[in-house]
């Protein structure tokens, strides 16, 4: 493996520690998830998962973890713990998620949690936040959205699993709390990748091989 791999395997491994017998735990998304599924496989303890992602949930069950709905009436209504990796993490907490597209779940599932646990290794820890930050828009309106929203440009990619149109952000990030405010309070925005410090209890952070635990709000 690469350095990075390295380190994104050392953080799910410890963050994996967290999780205890009988949990209902939300499963983020992307590569170092990946890292986390098997490290929860190989400790073989009796959980119930939720997924943020088909490309997770298809990894989870593979691996003979135990998913259930997150949606509907009938959907996990309430987390013991979600983990999931970032993009960046700033020094006051504040985290940058949705380079894979599914900030919007990943939200949904760390809102509905009593712990969410970051884990990343040691290149998505930043001075500052910076462009671009990933947006999910409904595509009714989406012209006169990105007109309201400015400085966005639509990503080639897929839509996401719930029919939102990617998009990031590319201008300033210099006062996260603002922009997050003025983001939610736009017509067309589903969700943005800001994810405040009050959302996280913890970054499991990795360092080669080594792990650091940054408490943000224990």
């Amino acid at each position: 493996m690469n350095p990075s791999d390295i380190e994104k395997q050392a953080a799910a491994v410890a963050a994996a520690e967290l999780v205890e017998s009988g949990m209902k735990l939300g499963l983020g998304t992307g590569s170092t998830v990946a890292f986390l599924l098997q490290a929860l496989a190989d400790r073989a303890i009796d959980v119930e998962c939720v997924s943020t992602s088909p490309q997770t949930e298809k990894i989870a069950r593979e691996l003979g973890l135990n998913v259930s709905s997150f949606a509907g009436l009938d959907g996990v209504a309430h987390l013991d713990m979600a983990i999931d990796g970032a993009d960046q993490v700033d020094p006051a907490g504040w985290i940058i998620k949705g380079g894979g597209a599914a900030h919007t779940r990943e939200k949904c599932v760390a809102a509905a949690a009593d712990r969410f646990i970051v884990i990343v290794s040691s290149e998505k820890l930043v001075p500052a936040l910076s462009a671009p930050l990933p947006l999910e828009l409904l595509d009714y309106g989406l012209a006169a959205t990105l007109r309201a929203l400015g400085t966005v440009s639509l990503r080639d990619v897929p839509r996401s699993p719930d029919g939102g149109v990617i998009a990031d952000w590319l201008g300033s990030l210099d006062d996260p709390a603002s922009l997050a405010a003025r983001l939610s309070a736009t017509p067309g925005v589903i969700d943005h990748g800001l994810f405040s410090p009050d959302m996280t209890e913890r970054v499991v952070v990795a360092e080669g091989t080594t792990t650091r635990h940054i408490m943000i709000n224990a």
